[in-house]
């Protein structure tokens, strides 16, 4: 009997766990921003930030075309793995 191999067994079942449950919850932002990306309200708040209009305490990232398409990229890559 292997105690220390069925307590790190255990470890690796708790934490993929709760990746799981994170990644259900990930995976409706996950859509959300699919759908954001290069719609019409994406291109309108680009164009507000382009123009100065959005408050400059205000965190951006989702205006980066790039970002956004690299996080998507991420998640296809890991859909593939798994």
């Amino acid at each position: 009997m292997n105690t220390e191999r069925i307590a790190q067994m255990e470890r690796r079942f708790v934490r993929a766990e709760a990746a799981v449950g994170a990644m259900e919850e990930a995976m409706d932002d996950i859509a959300a921003l699919n759908e954001y990306l290069g719609s019409p309200e994406w291109l309108a708040d680009r164009a507000d930030d382009e123009a100065g209009r959005l408050p400059q305490g205000l965190r951006r990232g989702v205006l980066s075309e790039d970002a956004i398409w690299n996080l998507l990229e991420r998640c296809r890559e890991m859909k593939e793995q798994l």
